[in-house]
């Protein structure tokens, strides 16, 4: 995983107190789970010891993913409030097939939310949405064929 990771610097905050949550509190928790199984006797057919070993494997795991994501971050500016949509806009759409309003948020993949409107940037939509305008009309390819969009508003 040597590509870069776009997030923002609150993604990027988040990400690492998350990391140092499962430093810290996380494999205090583990440690404990296993100094409590081995004081139950044999190891062989401890069942209680073997999961706390494969919780700590899982977690170191987890551990070594999320500083390789952190590593590899690129942090992007907001480019919110322009008058063309980019990275952070919050965009309202007219689907103009169906006549229903949406409105998105571009964000870093990472932050992508769908159901809560939050699209990432490299998404399809997120894609087409780019560097259009206010009052422009762009294509965006579903399975069932292109739809398309208007800009409604950029913020």
């Amino acid at each position: 995983m040597s590509d870069s990771v776009v997030m923002t610097a609150e993604d990027f905050a988040a990400l690492s107190a998350e990391i140092e949550r499962l430093e810290g509190e996380g494999r205090r928790d583990i440690a404990a789970r296993i100094k409590t199984a081995r004081e139950w006797g044999d190891l062989k057919e401890n069942a209680e010891y073997h999961d706390a070993k494969n919780a700590q494997a899982h977690l170191e795991t987890k551990i070594l993913v999320l500083r390789e994501k952190q590593r590899n971050a690129e942090i992007r500016e907001v480019q919110a409030g322009g008058d063309s949509v980019g990275f952070g806009s919050t965009v309202t759409v007219l689907d103009e097939q169906s006549g229903r309003e949406m409105t998105y948020t571009l964000v870093s993949p990472t932050e992508a939310k769908p159901a809560e409107g939050k699209l990432a940037f490299d998404s399809p939509v997120g894609e087409a949405l780019q560097g259009a305008k206010v009052g422009q009309s762009v294509a965006v390819s579903t399975p069932k064929g292109d739809r398309p969009l208007k800009i409604l508003t950029i913020a």
